[in-house]
């Protein structure tokens, strides 16, 4: 008799395995791949993360400045003023009130990633 030839032996070892059923075991390489893929995923959560920060460091200096612009010109759209003056003043609001939209918007984007976070330590 000839020797079985590789195509043979990996057949047989398959049939093997499906054999065995659900208790087959894993290849050795996949613990190292679902590692790396692990890692990779954790690395990107702390990149989102890091993101997720700076929207809040961005939303907090704009909001602050930007409350003080909005405050002084509703203020002096109090006052008597003439057409011109009362048209840029209005100007400016509508600018800032834009911007501050904006802004909420970035808040938006902030809360899924840190809600992500947080629901992962929650499970643990």
């Amino acid at each position: 008799m000839t020797e079985p030839d590789q195509n043979d032996v990996a057949i047989a070892s398959a049939e093997d395995n499906s054999q065995e059923g659900t208790s087959a075991r894993r290849n050795p390489g996949d613990n190292d791949a679902e590692e790396r893929i692990r890692a990779v995923v954790a690395d990107y959560e702390a990149r989102l993360n890091e993101v997720a920060e700076v929207i809040a460091r961005v939303r907090h200096e704009i909001n602050n400045p930007l409350t003080g612009v909005l405050g002084q010109a509703q203020l002096l759209l109090r006052e008597e003023l003439t057409e011109k003056t009362r048209k840029r003043a209005e100007t400016i609001e509508e600018l800032a009130i834009r911007i501050r939209d904006i802004v909420a918007q970035l808040r938006q984007i902030q809360k899924p990633l840190r809600s992500s976070g947080n629901n992962e330590s929650s499970s643990v």
